[in-house]
């Protein structure tokens, strides 16, 4: 008979912590999100603003009042962001004291096309709007349409991945049968390029040469030069 009621106080013991549980679970999840905080990777929320953001997690809602946590579908709120066109990659998450996080990464834009149609190439090769808030210092790129940009892609690519070429190279032309010609600051020749094959070695010899020709105080007597060849680097003097 002990043994029996020794059972039953367990039982009930048992189902009270159930209860309690489930209580404070269901009182927890019916909590409304006390604070929501959005956090740009690289401190930068150039392209698109903490107030657009904050509109998309709290799924079009004027305020977070009234929202609790069973009703928020993160995975929704998540993939929301994450098609936002100024957005590369989101991750949203509820904290137990009940603020809602998000860790937003921007789209990096590495070019700017500009004349009748106008966009971005951004890091990743694809085409990127242009942004109402911020406007990228980036290579202009003249001649190119959303058909031919992956072609050019390379080329953008190693520029920027280059402090030196970073700091020289102000434009890419777009010439007759996918040829690229360089604009450079600073200096009044024009760097044809080729096409986008062997654009490290191009780039290589392109260094080789200014440095060369800067040492030389020789950069102001040329109108051309030419790096089409790959293994050497062609001048036309003025």
């Amino acid at each position: 008979m002990k043994r029996s009621l020794g059972y039953i106080k367990a039982f009930v013991l048992v189902a009270v912590i159930c209860f309690l549980y489930g209580f404070a679970e269901k009182r927890h999840k019916s909590r409304g999100i006390s604070e929501v905080k959005v956090r740009f990777t690289d401190n930068e929320n150039l392209y698109v603003t903490e107030e657009v953001v904050n509109k998309l997690l709290i799924q079009n809602k004027a305020s977070v009042s009234g929202i609790d946590k069973e009703t928020l579908d993160l995975n929704r709120v998540e993939s929301l962001l994450n098609k936002h066109d100024m957005i590369e990659n989101a991750e949203v998450y509820l904290t137990l004291d009940g603020k809602l996080r998000a860790e937003v990464s921007q789209r990096k834009p590495i070019g700017r096309v500009i004349g009748s149609s106008s966009f971005y190439l951004d890091r990743k090769g694809k085409v990127m709007p242009l942004s109402p808030f911020y406007s990228a210092r980036v290579p202009l790129m003249l001649g190119f349409n959303e058909a031919n940009i992956s072609k050019v892609y390379p080329i953008v690519k190693h520029i920027r991945n280059d402090e030196f070429l970073t700091r020289h190279i102000t434009g890419i032309n777009r010439l007759k049968g996918d040829k690229y010609e360089l604009e450079l600051r600073e200096l009044d020749f024009n760097v044809y390029f080729g096409d986008s094959s062997n654009v490290a070695l191009k780039f290589n010899n392109f260094k080789a040469f200014y440095k060369k020709a800067q040492k030389d105080k020789k950069l102001d007597t040329y109108k051309k030069v030419n790096l089409q060849f790959g293994d050497q680097v062609v001048c036309t003097k003025k």
